[in-house]
């Protein structure tokens, strides 16, 4: 599911966005999540890192969505932005905020699907590299190379990261799923490590950012194989 937020505040213009992502889903299969906002205030003051794809009116009342994209750039610096203007010269000013592109009012379904499957493409990269997670009061967005383990405490989730430690309400099952073909594997029925930050396998335990994290009897042979398979594909 791709999370798309629009922010217009003609709601005409909202609608034939929505209708346009409909259609798409129907040509292509993809399935669309679209939260709605009218000002660029309310989007700004209520903005949580959890969406894949932006498209943001430029002409916005409070505030206008070039200088709402610069606020949410400082809380969501990965997020795509694509820009809906009647004005080009706007994309110039878009890559003071790293917009991948802009589509121009009045709106038509070809150059809008144009746009969009070139927006998927950067969202489904990002997907690659990024991991959204629930936390308290909203969602966090991860990268995923910057996860060094993940510990179940409770019925809380740890991450333990490159930034900190961040709690989840997610389960480990969710997360090995969503992370078993990013080099992820679990070394107990606790832990779930990141196989780029073993520096080593000591004393029945797995070395990870000087952390030492046993390695269960039941779960040895497979965690040490894909930490071979890991270290075999990189030297590769």
């Amino acid at each position: 599911m791709i999370r798309v937020l629009i922010a217009e505040d003609d709601l005409q213009c909202f609608r034939q966005l929505e209708q346009f992502l409909t259609d798409y889903s129907g040509e292509t299969g993809r399935v669309f999540q679209v939260t709605h906002y009218d000002n660029g205030e309310d989007l700004v003051e209520r903005y949580q890192p959890e969406f894949d794809l932006l498209l943001l009116d430029v002409d916005m009342p409070f505030l206008d969505g070039m200088t709402a994209a610069g606020h949410i750039r400082r809380v969501d610096p990965e997020v795509v932005i694509v820009f809906v203007t009647n004005l080009a010269q706007y994309a110039i000013q878009g890559y003071s905020v790293n917009a991948l592109d802009y589509i121009l009012k009045p709106l038509n379904y070809f150059s809008f699907a144009q746009r969009l499957t070139r927006a998927l493409r950067y969202v489904k990269k990002r997907e690659n590299e990024y991991l959204t997670v629930a936390v308290k009061g909203g969602a966090l967005k991860l990268e995923v190379g910057s996860i060094y383990y993940i510990e179940r405490l409770g019925h809380h989730l740890m991450f333990h990261t490159r930034e900190g430690v961040h709690a989840s309400s997610a389960t480990l099952q969710q997360m090995e799923e969503a992370l078993g073909d990013k080099g992820f594997a679990r070394c107990n029925k606790g832990y779930l490590v990141n196989l780029a930050h073993v520096s080593g396998v000591r004393d029945g335990c797995a070395v990870v950012q000087g952390d030492k994290l046993l390695i269960s009897r039941g779960r040895r042979g497979p965690f040490l194989d894909a930490l071979a398979d890991y270290v075999g594909g990189i030297s590769g």
